[in-house]
């Protein structure tokens, strides 16, 4: 590589968006790392992770990604980190999917998906909260890594972008080309649309 002068990609400045809370009660790993589903809409993982402008501000960007087809069933971006962030990713979700009766949602500690708020909406939506261990982010490496490709494959090594609009627009053009064209490992090199349109099954309530 340096021969030819090919450098890697090296990320940038990282941001703390994992904020503990104590929970009322204790959510255990349903996951324990596997992240993998025989069917769409049984088990999705999520995080939020921060999108950086010039400005010197950030976006935060949640989602909720399928484990079956690695298709990102729901996303929200906005300029805080309130629980209403994950809310609105989760809900559209439900938008994509028509329900999440049975599903588990695994995350991370954030005091996002353990406030009274967000487990409540799970509870009315008939979620199953999942979390793994704390400061382990191997326990929720599918969005992690999620995360990972998004911004390197935007930024291409640059820090920033350079302004929200921009930023709401490559992130949406990324999602969609994603979803409906990128090639995945995971999906016999389909990209996850198409992946669930080969493996046709009816997206019923989990069990």
């Amino acid at each position: 590589m340096r021969a030819n002068t090919i450098a890697g990609i090296r990320p940038r400045r990282r941001v703390r968006t994992t904020i503990p809370e104590p929970a009322d009660q204790k959510t255990p790993d349903l996951l324990r790392r596997d992240f993998t589903a025989p069917t769409p809409n049984q088990r999705y993982v999520g995080d939020i992770t921060y999108l950086p402008l010039a400005e010197g501000r950030n976006l935060s960007l949640a989602t909720a990604i399928d484990c079956h087809s690695r298709r990102l069933a729901g996303w929200a971006i906005a300029d805080h980190l309130r629980t209403s962030l994950v809310e609105t990713a989760l809900r559209a979700a439900v938008a994509t999917r028509s329900h999440l009766t049975g599903a588990i949602f695994h995350s991370d500690h954030g005091c996002q998906c353990t406030s009274k708020d967000f487990v409540t909406l799970c509870k009315q939506l008939g979620v199953r909260q999942s979390m793994g261990a704390i400061g382990s982010s191997a326990d929720n490496a599918l969005a992690e890594a999620f995360n990972a490709s998004l911004k390197r494959e935007i930024l291409a090594g640059a820090a920033t972008w350079s302004d929200e609009t921009t930023c709401r627009r490559d992130v949406f053009r990324w999602v969609t080309r994603y979803n409906t064209r990128r090639r995945h490992s995971h999906c016999d090199n389909l990209s996850p649309a198409d992946y669930e349109r080969h493996h046709p099954v009816t997206l019923a309530k989990a069990a």
